[in-house]
């Protein structure tokens, strides 16, 4: 019975993170591939910028809202049915796995960045409104989207550490941000590129400037 449960809580969460949100708005808005313009990448900062501001904030929540999504259901089956404590850890990875890899678009998806957010937010809200903070402190002076969130990213195993002190969660938090962390490492040379020196690339002058 609890490999069955552990079976269909990660399946389950796989395939919630493999519904395409990316690629489902520029499709019904424009009729495009998101993944053939501009960064190439199946995220709401791409849609941002190809599709239109809004339509990339909405895409941006759902896939964060994936993540909250299969974590809380995971934590309810903790309670309710006894899932094991490492399959509900399991759970975000899954789902991050399923927007990274879906299976519904031959597993060419995203990064996994608003969908890990989604994650360490259920699990670490204090790390959540630190994490926002430090988001809106470095849009202000970078205008950087991406490397705003990901420092935001980064205060999630402190946060597990100073303030929950909990070491699984330190892992776990880690180990949720490696993975977009990884993925996003041909982009960084692709910017730093296309800037031409560090300073360009880290600080913009605006929204628009983006390589």
């Amino acid at each position: 019975m609890i490999g069955l449960l552990i079976a269909a809580t990660l399946i389950g969460a796989y395939l919630l993170g493999s519904i395409p949100t990316a690629y489902i708005v520029a499709k019904f808005r424009k009729g495009t591939d998101i993944r053939d313009v501009g960064s190439k990448n199946m995220g709401g900062m791409n849609v941002v910028y190809n599709v239109g501001f809004w339509w990339g904030i909405l895409t941006i929540a759902v896939d964060i809202s994936k993540g909250v999504l299969a974590m809380a259901i995971a934590h309810w089956f903790k309670h309710a049915f006894g899932l094991p404590v490492p399959a509900y850890f399991a759970t975000g990875i899954a789902v991050m796995l399923g927007h990274n890899f879906p299976i519904f678009l031959k597993f060419r998806g995203g990064k996994g960045g608003a969908t890990a957010v989604g994650i360490l937010c259920y699990i670490l809200p204090w790390g959540c409104l630190i994490g926002v903070t430090i988001f809106g402190i470095l849009m202000l002076i970078t205008r950087f989207p991406t490397l705003s969130y990901g420092i935001g990213l980064l205060c999630f195993p402190f946060v597990a550490w100073l303030i929950y002190h909990r070491v699984d969660w330190i892992v776990f938090s880690v180990i949720v941000i490696a993975i977009p962390f990884v993925r996003y490492i041909p982009r960084v040379r692709e910017i730093y590129q296309k800037a031409g020196n560090v300073r360009h690339a880290l600080q913009r002058k605006n929204l628009k400037d983006r390589f």
